[in-house]
């Protein structure tokens, strides 16, 4: 073999060698302050009580009826969702806030079984439980048939969007998936823009409504700018008309 052939396979290994070297001391290094000292690895800090205490969620004593309870929902899942709450803790702090005819009602529960076994329930489990006992089969559907005929009223979507959401919450039985709950929405739009949102094919309740929220905020709009255009055209008009009238002694 050549001996420039052989010198370049030695300086080829070398170049591989100090790169390895170099990605190893790199890594190392990620974990150093600079000084060769090793820099302490963070440990992700255990969510408490007191972290869930600062999202100020809602107290809920039992005697609310069914818009309290909803509002209590609406809240707790905030919480859960803004200071991401571990999934073991969501119902163990929220009944935490429970008060009253409330409290009593959960410490029965907990003594039918344990304080364990009850905190690891899914919040799904409680949410049902809580709709059960403070929410009478005959307040659940009321809220179901004004859920069936709930339209939008004139434009106002936003008041639609917000009263669709809030019925949901207590009538989770009549949509299986959420999108049985999209087609309901839609459904539910008025005739100017029930097509262009239907034409997105929104997967999400989320996706929905922010959709049928911009197009009807568009059709607002061109609707004022038309009527001030047609009223400047009329003033234009009568502008004209005006001065072409001979002047009368």
């Amino acid at each position: 073999m050549p001996k420039a052939q052989i010198q370049a396979m030695i300086n080829e290994g070398v170049t591989a060698a100090l790169a390895a070297r170099d990605a190893t001391r790199n890594d190392d290094d990620s974990h150093t302050l600079g000084t060769g000292v090793r820099r302490p690895v963070q440990v992700a800090r255990e969510y408490t009580y007191p972290d869930f205490q600062k999202r100020q969620p809602l107290n809920f004593k039992g005697t609310e009826g069914v818009v309290g309870l909803t509002q209590w929902f609406e809240k707790m899942e905030s919480v859960y969702s803004i200071s991401n709450c571990t999934v073991a803790c969501q119902v163990k702090f929220a009944t935490c806030t429970l008060q009253g005819n409330a409290l009593t009602w959960w410490n029965s529960h907990v003594k039918t079984t344990t304080p364990e076994a009850a905190h690891a329930m899914p919040w799904r489990i409680l949410k049902k439980m809580m709709t059960n006992k403070y929410c009478p089969r005959g307040e659940i559907k009321k809220l179901e048939f004004e859920m069936w005929n709930l339209k939008v009223k004139g434009n106002d979507v936003v008041t639609y969007s917000q009263r669709f959401q809030e019925l949901a919450l207590m009538c989770d039985r009549m949509f299986p998936e959420e999108i049985d709950q999209v087609e309901k929405y839609v459904g539910g739009l008025p005739d100017t823009i029930h097509g262009s949102v239907m034409a997105t094919k929104p997967k999400t309740m989320q996706d929905a409504i922010e959709f049928a929220t911009k197009q009807m905020d568009k059709k607002i709009n061109t609707w004022a700018e038309r009527q001030a255009d047609n009223k400047r055209k009329s003033d234009d008009t009568a502008r004209n008309n005006k001065n072409q009238q001979p002047n009368k002694r």
